[in-house]
């Protein structure tokens, strides 16, 4: 486990020298960085010859045992589009069971409801279209939005809420559980990242620390994932429900995480880690009131709207 030092300065100039970025991403990186993945037997065909008018003769029964076919995997499957009032855009996800975490920490969880993910972070326009500020760092319209704590995401989904049109079709938006994230994060596989387990294919995924330019990026420049999501590795680390807790050691239905805690997680890594900090099963842990131009967020909306 690693200590938080919230003694550390923030810096929030235009300009910041490599030292002390070096320094910073250092310690940030310690205190956030990842936890180190019968059939029936046939019949015989009675072999006593049975005298019949038929002609025709009786199949034989083929001593072959047929397997029942695998349904479609969820990763090939095309998910419904919806928009929101204010341009957001969301995919239905499933409900269903995945393998989450990795190593001597995997565990089932299923997930009994489906709900619908954001295809893209929350963008720097779409936040001051809700909360009438934009506090990014790395300012652009199509960005995602960062410099937001837990807290300010939390607000943004109490405001997105209440929105006339959002509140006429009963949507409630929230945070996605740590579960949601990966389940919908993996689309499907059990791989280190969506596509695969080689990390030079990341680039093509995600804005991380070898392709960034230290800073963040448009949403949607890189390729989605099977269940077409974006940035879901790199960009900025998204902020989750959950508080952060060790994972349960069995299976589990529906986890919203700990129960209590000082720290909240957040996953995908960001512009500002390595590969290894972007993995599926990557976590990450931070003060809820820490504001930093490394975390932003996407939502969820249950269908159901709770």
């Amino acid at each position: 486990m690693y200590a938080v030092a919230a003694q550390i300065p923030l810096t929030t100039g235009a300009n910041v020298s490599i030292s002390k970025f070096t320094v910073v991403c250092v310690a940030v990186l310690a205190i956030c960085g990842c936890d180190r993945g019968q059939p029936t037997t046939p019949v015989a065909p009675d072999p006593t010859p049975v005298a019949t008018p038929d002609p025709t003769p009786v199949a034989t029964p083929d001593p072959t045992p047929v397997a029942t076919p695998d349904p479609t995997p969820v990763e090939d499957m095309e998910l419904p589009e919806s928009t929101n009032s204010i341009g957001m855009e969301f995919k239905l996800i499933p409900a269903g069971t995945f393998t989450m975490g990795e190593g001597d920490q995997t565990h089932e969880v299923t997930l009994t409801q489906s709900f619908q993910m954001g295809i893209h972070e929350v963008t720097q326009a779409q936040y001051e279209q809700v909360m009438g500020v934009n506090p990014s760092k790395f300012k652009g319209a199509n960005n995602p939005v960062e410099m937001v704590t837990w807290d300010d995401a939390v607000e943004f989904c109490r405001k997105l809420s209440e929105l006339p049109a959002e509140k006429k079709a009963g949507n409630v938006y929230r945070l996605p559980t740590e579960a949601e994230w990966e389940y919908a994060c993996r689309a499907g596989t059990t791989t280190k990242y969506s596509f695969g387990d080689d990390d030079s294919e990341l680039g093509d995924y995600a804005w991380h620390s070898k392709n960034s330019v230290l800073k963040t990026h448009p949403v949607g420049s890189k390729l989605p994932n099977a269940w077409g999501l974006y940035d879901m590795y790199g960009n900025v680390g998204e902020w989750c429900q959950d508080w952060y807790g060790e994972y349960p050691s069995g299976a589990v239905t529906d986890p919203s995480g700990a129960t209590s805690g000082s720290l909240r997680v957040f996953r995908g890594g960001g512009w500002f880690g390595p590969a290894v900090e972007c993995r599926s099963a990557g976590r990450g842990r931070f003060l809820p009131s820490y504001r930093y131009y490394f975390f932003g967020f996407r939502v969820s909306l249950s269908p159901s709207g709770k």
